[in-house]
């Protein structure tokens, strides 16, 4: 599997990427017993989520710098 650090150079690498956040993010909202990052009130402040956030634009987007808009 892809190392979350790597520098990802295909739509592969960054779905694995994107796969990877997702379950680390899962695994923190499994051990703290949460359902949603709503939930917890390190919501701005947490590195996990901040990752997730990340892969799944970069994911979008194939890390290009673009003016995507949510």
């Amino acid at each position: 599997m892809l190392k979350e650090d790597s520098i990802p150079k295909t739509e592969q690498d960054y779905i694995a990427l994107l796969q990877v956040a997702s379950a680390n993010l899962q695994e923190c909202q499994k051990q703290y017993g949460m359902n949603s990052c709503f939930e917890c009130p390190k919501l701005l402040d947490c590195a996990v989520r901040t990752s997730y956030v990340k892969a799944v634009y970069d994911s979008m987007n194939l890390g290009k710098i673009t003016d995507f808009d949510f």
